[in-house]
């Protein structure tokens, strides 16, 4: 990389050993976690990780897998209830009876009892269609946890994007700071050596050991985040927390995604505009659903029983048997209070309230989409001056390393270079960083996000 070229240029032949092994051992420290990375983690591994462990995306995959086990006739109510039954039930009681022929019989403490048994079958045929529209209106809430499981995949596979260049951008900024440790200790050896022949005073070295432990702070600081960032990285991966890793040193930046093409994959592929759409289906199959009372329910029984109980009174002590029993039942609605007409009239309001969800929503994915395409091409722009903004300090900085030397400029102009430099590298990178943010985010609103 350029940052290192240019730290090679600035190491010194002159420097004292004892400081050289001091520093290096320094440098090493702060540097360890990443010394140490057992891997480099691509884009690409991160969003397969994330697909394969993230836990949002697979609690909402077990939504979906609800769901289409709900798509079933058995569930929307065609299908026939099929169960057995056992009833036994035993009494003692004290019985008179007062026979036609006006024989009175009478038995205290008699015993009865009861048995009965048997399988049987009731199957709803008709409804109102109602069950056709229930059917219809499962599949329509599959289709709609689909649509949410791409809601989840996106907006993680955007979280581990934007957080892996964030990595990136950190990265080159750790390379930027560490550079300034290197310039400072070259100023530091240069104001050591100057004081040490009499042509510095010791002020002058005292300046550039603050402004040398100013930079290590700095590269400290960054390095916490940078170690923070890499936590949070491996959280949304769902893996080790403490797993260290490397990152790529470059943020690719599409710099030829056009507004239009954008808004019109967005009306295709947004999965919240998706799921509006399907809401307004599901609004009117609540409709059809609630139709579906005004008409007769048609119901088919049968079954199969045996019985078997016993009477300590009576012509007949004992009764047992067996068969089968069929029949058609059929009912239909009269008066229920208005409650029918109430129910329709919500059910319509309820289906314009979807067609206005839908509405908003398509109103605001093309807002959101407007304003995150301003800030895209703002972005581009940025990226563009920054570029050269830095590249114009670094060849500044060099010049002032040269003069340095020669003892031609101040150590205040020195600083203001190494500054000048550490401060557009860092903005450069930033600016990177911020327009690859709002390509993702387009491509997360237009429903393009690649993974």
């Amino acid at each position: 990389m350029k940052l290192n070229c240019l730290k090679k240029i600035l190491i010194i032949n002159t420097m004292n050993k004892k400081h050289v092994f001091i520093f290096t051992f320094v440098l090493f420290l702060t540097n360890a976690p990443t010394v140490f990375a057992q891997e480099l983690l691509t884009l690409e591994q991160a969003i397969r990780l994330t697909l394969e462990n993230n836990f949002n995306i697979l609690l909402v995959k077990n939504d979906v897998e609800v769901s289409k086990n709900n798509v079933n006739p058995g569930v929307a109510g065609a299908l026939p209830y099929i169960g057995g039954n056992v009833t036994n039930s035993y009494s003692v009681l004290d019985s008179r009876q007062v026979q036609s022929n006006g024989l009175i019989t009478e038995k205290e403490g008699a015993r009865n009892s009861n048995f009965n048994y048997g399988v049987g079958l009731n199957w709803t045929i008709f409804d109102g269609f109602g069950m056709f529209a229930r059917y219809d209106q499962l599949k329509e809430f599959e289709k709609l946890s689909e649509e949410n499981l791409q809601v989840a995949i996106m907006t993680n596979v955007a979280a581990v994007t934007s957080t892996y260049y964030n990595l990136v951008q950190q990265q080159q900024q750790l390379y930027a700071y560490d550079t300034a440790i290197y310039i400072s200790h070259q100023r530091l050896q240069f104001a050591q050596n100057r004081y040490q022949v009499g042509k510095a005073a010791k002020l002058e070295v005292l300046n550039a050991e603050v402004d040398m432990n100013t930079d290590t702070t700095n590269f400290v600081r960054q390095q916490e985040l940078y170690n923070n960032t890499q936590t949070y990285m491996n959280q949304l991966l769902a893996r080790d927390v403490g797993t260290r890793f490397k990152v790529v040193n470059d943020i690719p930046v599409d710099n030829t995604l056009i507004l239009e093409n954008l808004s019109e994959q967005a009306s295709k592929h947004n999965p919240f505009l998706q799921a509006a759409i399907i809401n307004k289906r599901i609004a009117a199959l609540d409709l059809k659903i609630v139709k579906a009372y005004r008409y007769p329910v048609v119901n088919v029984n049968t079954g199969y029983n045996f019985t078997n109980s016993r009477s300590a009174l009576g012509f007949a002590t004992q009764t047992s048997g067996k068969g089968l029993t069929y029949g058609v039942t059929a009912s239909v609605p009269i008066f229920n209070g208005f409650t029918q007409n109430i129910s329709e009239h919500n059910a319509r309001i309820l289906m314009n309230s979807a067609e206005l969800q839908y509405e908003q929503t398509s109103q605001i994915i093309q807002s959101e989409l407007t304003s995150a395409y301003q800030t895209y091409r703002t972005s581009l722009v940025l990226v563009t001056l920054e570029e050269k903004n830095q590249r114009i300090a670094r060849e500044n900085l060099e010049i002032t390393i040269d003069k340095f030397k020669l003892g031609s400029i101040t150590t205040v102009e020195f600083r203001a270079a190494q500054l000048n430099y550490i401060n557009a590298t860092v903005r450069y990178s930033t600016a990177q960083y911020n327009a690859k943010l709002a390509e993702i985010n387009l491509n997360q609103i237009s429903g393009t996000m690649e993974y």
